[in-house]
């Protein structure tokens, strides 16, 4: 990206943050006030030393050459990556070469140069290793064991929840009201015990409805409806396609495996958004492949308090291999060898209306009747309130899609507000059965996109 002179905006900068307070933090370190000696190779290194509480500057070095994002080192005891520091730092570098000159490699500070070094030397040695053969194969009988044996769990657990639903609907609905989320926590506990993850998520979520608000049988039949199904695929798996069978796998918490052929392509970051509960950071990241016109979904998780990598902030576009997951109709995808490190882009993903929109999930279903949403970019849309919400209107037409209470609840709403002013612009989002959750807007012309999540 430095190698071509292009330099981050402070949106792409800051979407690095691991949270809310690091990004406000970072941003009042992102003036030349607190620094010296701050500079930027034409490699894809900026450094500099930043004004501390104690008598020494802090030493911040960023490395952005980086295929699978970027890298820091600071000597502060803070333990988020990146820190304040290194935050203000790339903040100061998007300001331009005013702020934060390029100079040629050999300029490189020798403190920076040793981390940069070490770095390397890590990286050459893990390919030299990943290259290895491997010192001994596992057992394929006791690994064929193993799954037969987790097989036969959940489907003890599968036939148990089906009693617990046919109870449910013999007894009626109001009883799921008066018995609370006990049962519910109870029943995930059990799905937990058959080594089934997915069936407990699907049952916890049973357990929030009952208190969600007016129409709450309507939404618990619903969703019975659609654990019924998967608990069914699961009992008869092996009468359904192969791609559908290995869906109901993933939907039932069975871990998965990429399984080629990798697709290379330059790939658009459309969004990138974090989830957390009280032991996980689940990482979201929409790739757009500008070439191949495929929409794919990195995960990556991180323990509770931590980020996880890898860190794609919006706008940015990397060449690089990318190989699916199975399942009818899954997007998932993991990110194999990059080519080039992520450099900024104009590029926008092509768009389509809201009618078209709607179409495409509904065509979603029929590989996968479970999922929540899909992604979607919607072009020449304008944000209008409609009663106590607000939805997105095709410019020049009556079509119109709500957004999700999720979506309202957000201060990203406002930015699309106020970036569209009335005007019609170009927004990437998820579509489901609740509306439509916007993620990322660009405005007319050539402007650069903006984060809504």
């Amino acid at each position: 990206m430095t190698q071509q002179g292009v330099r981050w905006s402070a949106d792409q900068v800051l979407a690095l943050a691991p949270d809310v307070a690091s990004r406000k933090a970072g941003s009042k370190l992102g003036t030349a006030g607190p620094w010296s000696e701050a500079g930027s190779s034409d490699e894809g290194t900026v450094w500099g030393l930043c004004k501390g509480s104690g008598s020494k500057p802090y030493q911040t070095v960023v490395d952005l050459a980086d295929a699978s994002g970027p890298a820091y080192k600071c000597s502060c005891p803070s333990r988020k990556f990146p820190c304040k520091h290194a935050l203000g730092l790339l903040l100061l570098w998007a300001g331009g070469e005013n702020a934060v000159a390029t100079v040629p490699a050999a300029g490189t500070p020798q403190w920076a140069e040793q981390w940069l070094a070490g770095r390397r030397k890590r990286a050459s040695e893990k390919t030299e290793k990943a290259a290895e053969p491997a010192g001994g194969a596992a057992d394929p009988q006791a690994a064929l064991h193993r799954a037969e044996r987790r097989a036969e769990r959940i489907t003890a657990g599968a036939t148990e929840l089906e009693q617990r639903l046919a109870d449910l609907l013999r007894g009626g609905l109001a009883t799921a009201e008066q018995a609370g989320y006990g049962l519910w926590e109870e029943t995930a506990a059990r799905m937990v015990d058959a080594q089934a993850p997915g069936l407990a998520a699907r049952v916890r979520e049973l357990g929030a409805i009952p208190s969600s608000g007016p129409g709450w049988p309507v939404r618990l039949l619903e969703e019975c409806a659609l654990l019924h199904l998967l608990d069914q695929g699961w009992l008869h798996r092996e009468r359904l396609p192969q791609d559908l069978a290995a869906t109901v796998r993933s939907r039932v918490g069975l871990p998965g495996s990429a399984e080629g052929p990798p697709v290379r392509d330059r790939w658009l970051v459309l969004a990138q958004y974090d989830t957390a509960d009280a032991k996980l950071t689940t990482r979201r990241i929409w790739l757009h492949g500008t070439g191949c016109g495929r929409t794919v979904l990195l995960l990556s998780y991180g323990a509770a308090g931590r980020a996880p990598e890898p860190a794609l902030p919006v706008g940015l576009c990397l060449e690089a291999e990318v190989t699916p997951y199975p399942g009818a109709g899954q997007l998932r995808a993991a990110l194999g060898e990059q080519f080039a490190p992520p450099a900024p882009t104009r590029t926008r993903p092509p768009g389509v209306t809201t009618a078209q929109a709607v179409a495409r999930y509904g065509e979603a279903l029929r590989d996968d009747p479970w999922l929540e949403s899909v992604p979607v970019t919607l072009g020449e849309v304008v944000p209008v309130p409609a009663g106590d919400s607000w939805q997105l209107a095709d410019a020049g037409s009556d079509h119109a899609l709500p957004l999700t209470p999720l979506a309202r609840s957000r201060p990203g709403l406002w930015r699309l507000v106020a970036l569209s002013g009335g005007a019609p612009v170009t927004v990437f989002g998820e579509c489901g059965h609740r509306g439509f959750t916007p993620l990322t807007a660009w405005p007319q012309g050539d402007g650069e996109a903006v984060t809504l999540c």
